[in-house]
Order: C-alpha cells, then structure tokens, then sequence
C-alpha cells in the first residue's frame, strides 16, 4: 500500500508539474532580430538634425550625418531612412546647400538599392518658401529610386500652406515634411505617426 501511495503522489506531482522545454526551443525564443537601420542626414541650421532625432526616439537607430557613408554601408542597411534641408530653392539639383549635395552624385550612384526600401524625410519654411517647400526631398526621391530603392511613407499635403514643392508625387508628398520655422510644435507628433505608418508599409525597424 505505502509503494501505491508513493507512486500515486509522483504522478500527481508530474501532472501539475511546468512542462520543460527543449534546449533548442529555449534558444529560439531568446533570439530577437533586429533590423540593420541606416538614419542618415545632412543639416545646416540643424533643424533636420533634431527631426533625425525624433525618428531616432521612435525607432531606436542612431542618426548619421550623411558625409561619411559610403555605399557598402547602404547595401548593408535592411533599410533606410535620409533627410536633408532646403537651401537652393529653385535648383533643378543640389538643393540643400549641405554635404548631401555632392554625396548624391559621388556616393549613391555606387550603391545598388535594388530590393530595399527608404524612407525620406526634410526641413523647409513653407512661408517664407511657400513656392519650394522642402525641394530636396524630391531630390533625395529622384536619386534614390535611380539606385532601384522603393520610396514608402508617402503623407498628405493637408495642414501645409505651401502652394508648390518638388516633393509631390502623385498629389503626395514624398516623405516626411517639417516645418521648423512656422510648425515646430507639430513636428515630434508627425514624426510619431509617421513612423508607425512606416511599419505598416514594411519598413524593417
């Protein structure tokens, strides 16, 4: 009786007992991939440094200037994300006035982006420059889809008073646009919502 009562009390201590996963199973579920994110700008007042920022808050990846990367470093990126100001309003090209403007021609030509996705985003003063707000990131578009990249986190122009600007396509802006002169307090909201649009559209982050 007393061998009965024993071997009864350790079948009902393995029932209750927490299942024991495998050594592999464990291993599995402790790896977190993370995505290889390039943040990259070009600033001159350094308003699109802090919207670099912003999207670093949000995202996790650490902000770049722009002068330093090469194209090995893109080709590398699971995705990325580049912005830059607008300087030479009007310019067919090098519109920023910043180190962006040479690397488009000399850097980015190299690099083959055929298959990756990249999100855009700038600083320009849609009163003071209502007639090409935000030109560069048109540019930044025209350069990088020339390099096969896919442009996501198209936004609306609604809540802008601009009357023109080369980043529309498609009725759309084609990237993040900010306003640090006359919509500063909006900024860090748009950049939020932006980037959750952006892991909608499948962007690796």
């Amino acid at each position: 009786m007393q061998a009965i009562s024993i071997l009864a009390a350790l079948a009902t201590a393995s029932a209750f007992a927490p299942a024991q996963k495998s050594p592999a199973v464990a291993a599995r579920k402790a790896v977190v991939v993370e995505a290889n994110v390039g943040l990259y700008f070009s600033t001159m007042s350094g308003n699109t440094e802090r919207i670099a920022g912003y999207i670093s808050d949000q995202t996790g990846a650490s902000p770049e200037g722009v002068a330093g990367v090469t194209a090995a470093d893109l080709e590398a990126c699971d995705s990325i994300i580049v912005g830059a100001p607008t300087w030479n309003t009007g310019a067919d090209d090098m519109r920023s006035g910043t180190d962006i403007d040479s690397w488009l021609y000399d850097v980015l030509p190299s690099a083959d982006l055929k298959g990756k996705k990249v999100a855009l985003f700038g600083c320009g003063d849609q009163a003071g420059y209502s007639g090409n707000f935000c030109d560069s990131v048109g540019e930044l578009y025209d350069c990088f889809t020339a390099r096969g990249a896919t442009v996501v986190g198209f936004t609306s122009q609604d809540d802008y008073e601009h009357y023109e600007s080369k980043a529309v396509r498609d009725d759309m802006f084609c990237g993040l646009l900010c306003d640090e002169q006359n919509q500063m307090d909006m900024s860090e909201q748009r950049v939020a919502d932006w980037v959750e649009q952006l892991k909608g559209e499948g962007l690796a982050l």
